[in-house]
């Protein structure tokens, strides 16, 4: 266990892994030792590619609304929503008129995340 103060903040996350994921998606990764935050930023009417991954991820809606793409369903999600999405389901998201901002939250790590520089792939 580390006595390391890791304090951050939503305005403005300094200090963690920059990725982009799609044209119009970028994220910024914090990992821990068995969970890590992903506040991805999706500009307006972008929209990420379906895929799957075998943690589990929760979503929160920090800012503007969007449509979530889960398994076989849509649905409207926005500022303040949050949402599961369980291991191996397919799932993505478009961006509403205003964008979206949205805190994920992944356990166990996704190592996949953690390699600097590399973009995002639909075979996770």
């Amino acid at each position: 266990m580390s006595n390391k103060v890791e304090l951050y903040t939503l305005e403005d996350p300094q200090g963690g892994i920059v990725r982009k994921l799609a044209e119009g998606m970028s994220t910024q990764i914090f990992a821990g030792d068995k969970s890590m935050l992903s506040i991805v930023t999706i500009e307006p009417g972008a929209m990420g590619e379906m895929h799957q991954h075998p943690e589990e991820q929760w979503g929160v809606v920090l800012e503007g609304s969007a449509t979530r793409y889960q398994g076989e369903i849509s649905f409207e999600i926005k500022k303040g929503d949050f949402f599961r999405t369980p291991p191996d389901v397919g799932h993505t998201m478009k961006a509403g008129t205003e964008g979206v901002r949205v805190l994920d939250i992944f356990a166990p790590l996704r190592e996949d995340y953690l390699r600097p520089g590399e973009g995002f792939s639909s075979k996770d």
